[in-house]
């Protein structure tokens, strides 16, 4: 077992490498924010994205030397994840190091062969550690008044740059609160208190605080967005806004949005508090905002394993005008939709397979403006062919047969992606009002500028 010991703390490694410089980076987030190197923020939000893939490669090339022709052998591959995941067992970030160790087998094995026997399709120590949030969230009670619990608050937040102007800010969260919180939740709540996650959040051009109002177990989430002042001379910070509410500040976490840097000491405690405050997001989109994008592939790929075990309806053609690029399925079930590269691409559009792919990779790397949807890609997924109905199966053999192979039962899809269902716009506009159509148009156009402007 020396080969396999040893090949297991070679991938170890290889994480602790990932994770160590994937911190670094997300560290200087908050020197780019004080000094405004907009430019720069950019830069290092890509280039913690590009870091997984290219410590992966490095680490497999190690791996292979190790292991010798070994590595193909699926057994030792089995007697490998049993020591690795003795060797994660109890770290604070173990979910995220199973992951990794997937993205090596997965790599050198084409995303062929994965079974549970061999890598972490479900961890042995369960998908999240046990709801202990105390570990990253720091508490605030008001006793004093609101004034003086958010006066504390932004203090232990300052930066190296000053406040603009604190008791301006203070006193307009606390005006804001007053006004719109009477009524759909209990200031005057026994033992009411904030509590926020421990670190700021950056993207772009902003900083986030995350948290939330609670009281005797009822809670009105917000986050208090801070703006630099693009001052060269007199540079300061000063909060934008006060967003409150579940639905709110769940569009800040929208897979349409950036990727956050947060000093995430536990990130399965933040994700259980982020899932908190945003029950109605799915665990795999908060891995993902938090720039754990790969665990969140995981941990989706997980629950839809378990979705599609448990239900009985057939996957379709998704509804909506056919694309000219891709064939687009889905299961009536599950929000989420399949899309595959057509073999032929439908007149006028002139790309190939590879510029589909880049386009989807920028989107992924770049600022997508909570306008166009983050995806997940997968390669060589199996499906129950007996699970695709006839119209499905059809589409598929004529638009991208050489994306889909048959092998008994078993429908396999080489290359897909994977992303939120929406409502297509065709659709929208045949149901809407006059009213509803000029907003959605006027949106339309919004979103289009807000692209050319990100």
């Amino acid at each position: 077992m020396d080969r396999q010991q040893r090949f297991s703390r070679v991938i170890l490694n290889g994480f602790y490498a990932y994770f160590a410089e994937f911190e670094n980076i997300t560290l200087a987030a908050r020197t780019r924010f004080e000094q405004a190197e907009w430019p720069s923020m950019q830069e290092i939000s890509s280039r913690r994205i590009d870091v997984y893939k290219e410590t992966v490669m490095e680490t497999l090339g190690v791996a292979r030397h190790i292991a010798g022709e070994q590595i193909e052998n699926l057994r030792f591959w089995a007697e490998t994840r049993a020591i690795y995941a003795k060797l994660v067992q109890g770290m604070t970030n173990f979910e995220i190091a199973e992951t990794f160790y997937n993205s090596i087998f997965n790599s050198h094995f084409g995303h062929r062969s994965i079974r549970n026997d061999y890598a972490f399709v479900f961890s042995p120590q369960g998908d999240v550690p046990p709801v202990d949030i105390g570990r990253v969230v720091r508490h605030y009670g008001v006793a004093e008044g609101l004034s003086s619990a958010f006066t504390q608050l932004l203090s232990d937040f300052a930066f190296n740059i000053p406040y603009e102007h604190l008791s301006r800010d203070v006193d307009g969260i606390c005006r804001a609160i007053e006004k719109h919180l009477p009524g759909r939740f209990d200031l005057n709540a026994p033992g009411l208190e904030l509590q926020v996650l421990e670190h700021h959040f950056f993207r772009n051009k902003a900083s986030y605080i995350v948290g939330r109002l609670f009281a005797d177990g009822e809670q009105m989430p917000f986050v208090l967005p801070m703006l630099h002042n693009d001052s060269s001379t007199d540079p300061a910070v000063l909060v934008d806004a006060f967003v409150f509410g579940s639905d709110q500040v769940s569009l800040l976490f929208s897979f349409t949005r950036s990727y956050f840097m947060v000093d995430a000491s536990i990130p399965s405690q933040y994700v259980l508090f982020l899932q908190q405050l945003m029950p109605k997001k799915e665990i795999s989109e908060i891995y993902s905002a938090i720039g754990h994008f790969r665990h969140g592939k995981t941990y989706f790929y997980r629950t839809a394993t378990r979705h599609i075990r448990s239900t009985a309806d057939q996957f379709i053609v998704a509804p909506g005008i056919k694309g000219m690029v891709m064939t687009v399925f889905t299961l009536p079930s599950y929000e989420y939709v399949f899309k595959i590269i057509k073999d032929r691409f439908t007149p006028p559009k002139e790309v190939t397979h590879q510029i589909v792919k880049d386009k989807y990779h920028l989107v992924k790397r770049w600022d997508r403006a909570g306008r166009m949807a983050d995806t997940q890609e997968f390669n060589n997924l199996v499906f129950d062919a007996s699970r695709f109905s006839d119209e499905l199966m059809e589409e598929l053999h004529a638009t991208c047969p050489s994306q889909i192979k048959i092998n008994g039962r078993a429908l396999i899809i080489k290359h897909c992606y994977v992303e939120r269902r929406m409502n297509p716009l065709n659709l929208y506009l045949q149901e809407a009002t006059d009213e509803e159509v000029v907003d959605v148009m006027n949106d339309y156009g919004n979103a289009i500028k807000e692209l050319a402007a990100a």
